[in-house]
């Protein structure tokens, strides 16, 4: 599905409707983050007491953040590139597209980065599939094979090729039917093993550490810390993905609405993951803050010591294995949306030199130290940033009254008043404490 670009008067694939499009945005905000680092966090700090900041960040983020960044897209009907340098344009300055290039930049990092974790999530998959994971008799010695220098090449490859598939055939021909898929999957099949888990014995604990919150950790500064970068990452804030998934909306969609529901079903995702996670820790006895180990080395011991274990872990790493591919596509999508619009390539060619370039850094960062250091440096220093020159020029840059009036568009209901000091203040003031934060923590999402 196409319409007709009104400021470059080019035609621009889009998606086909409100829910393909909610769809996708929940797609590319599910993702690693919710699976093994929100059941972390819950356990690191007080249970259901640190539900308590991260939905309050949610809301907040979700209502200024997300309609901003969607705002801006559809506005502009580009991505940052293109979007940051018409901001610019509107007060008579130059330099937008070289300031655009950081969420770009940031985007395309990401996704390298994450394309390794991929690519051992893939091999945990197949492993569950053919035995050979669930046989083996020690979980961290069979994901240190993997996680070293060029020790998932094939795997590797393998991701992007299915990457390549899936973005190749455009917006509403592509990356929408697949989240259409993919992500009701992803769902249904942690359903599933949430099920199975409550039935292990042991697991009751698990939810009692969950429900019966530790109040002290409220008291705790830095429940709040990671409260707020747990939200924030988690809802794909960069200045970068959801601009370029905006920028692909029709006019006639309500920003508002689509942002709550975005919101609404990322946090359904982590309490989903949450439900799966902490009570099977719990029933087997390991540590609900193991943090990174949980999802290669926790888990699947946990697969290896439950009745129809091997039918789980395959279930599992098949859901994580979705989630990951939603948020893959978003990832890679700022960029090859923006060499598009730039230098006029076709959507394959675009999409082909862009995970070849991923690929040919990719293979260098395989080795599990180094593709942590790597994901640190861009989620401390580059995402936060992105996320705030976003925020910048949607509620400063092209003025007062901009995001308000574009984010009415196709609305029926007036939005309040508490929209623009919640989104000029309140949330470019946390952008910017979430990029101070990070910095002084060595990273809080």
């Amino acid at each position: 599905m196409t319409e007709k670009n009104t400021l470059n008067a080019k035609p621009r694939d889009i998606f086909s409707s409100k829910f393909g499009f909610i769809i996708a945005c929940i797609g590319s905000a599910v993702g690693m983050g919710n699976i093994w680092l929100f059941p972390y966090r819950v356990g690191q700090f007080g249970g259901a007491a640190f539900l308590i900041p991260y939905i309050i960040f949610v809301a907040l983020l979700g209502m200024s953040g997300i309609v901003g960044e969607i705002t801006l897209g559809r506005t502009m009907r580009t991505g940052p590139l293109g979007s940051f340098k018409k901001a610019l344009e509107m007060r008579g300055l130059k330099g937008g597209e070289f300031i655009g290039l950081i969420p770009v930049i940031g985007s395309l990092a990401t996704a390298i980065g994450y394309t390794v974790v991929m690519a051992w999530v893939l091999k945990f998959f197949i492993g569950s599939l053919s035995g050979e994971m669930i046989k083996s008799e020690d979980s961290g010695a069979y994901f240190g094979e993997i996680a070293t220098d060029f020790g998932s090449v094939p795997w590797h490859i393998i991701v992007l090729v299915v990457t390549f598939a899936f973005m190749a055939f455009g917006i509403s021909k592509g990356i929408e039917r697949v989240n259409k898929v993919l992500m009701p999957l992803f769902y249904l099949l942690f359903v599933i093993i949430a099920i199975r888990v409550a039935f292990l014995p042991g697991s009751g604990a698990g939810y009692d550490f969950m429900f019966n919150p530790d109040w002290s950790a409220l008291a705790n500064p830095q429940t709040w810390v990671f409260a707020l970068g747990q939200a924030f990452f988690s809802l794909s804030l960069a200045g970068s993905g959801t601009v370029v998934y905006g920028s692909y909306l029709s006019k006639k969609e309500d920003i508002v609405s689509s942002a709550k529901y975005i919101a609404i079903f990322d946090t359904l995702a982590s309490m989903t993951a949450a439900m799966v996670i902490i009570p099977a820790v719990f029933a087997f006895g390991t540590d609900p803050t193991s943090g990174p180990p949980l999802l290669f080395i926790t888990m699947p011991s946990i697969f290896k010591a439950m009745p129809l274990g091997q039918i789980i872990a395959i279930i599992f790493f098949l859901a994580v294995m979705f989630a990951g591919f939603t948020s893959l596509v978003n990832l890679y999508e700022t960029s090859v949306e923006a060499i598009q619009n730039k230098f006029g390539l076709s959507r394959k060619i675009s999409v082909g030199l862009i995970l070849l370039l991923g690929l040919a850094v990719g293979l260098f960062i395989e080795n599990g130290d180094t593709v942590s250091t790597w994901m640190d440096v861009v989620s401390i220093y580059i995402v936060p940033l992105g996320a705030l020159l976003a925020a910048i020029m949607t509620y400063w840059v092209c003025g007062k009254n901009f995001a308000r009036e574009n984010a009415q568009i196709g609305r029926e209901k007036p939005i309040g008043r508490w929209f623009e000091p919640l989104s000029r203040y309140v949330f470019c003031g946390v952008t910017i404490a979430v990029y101070i934060l990070g910095i002084f923590y060595g990273g809080i999402g």
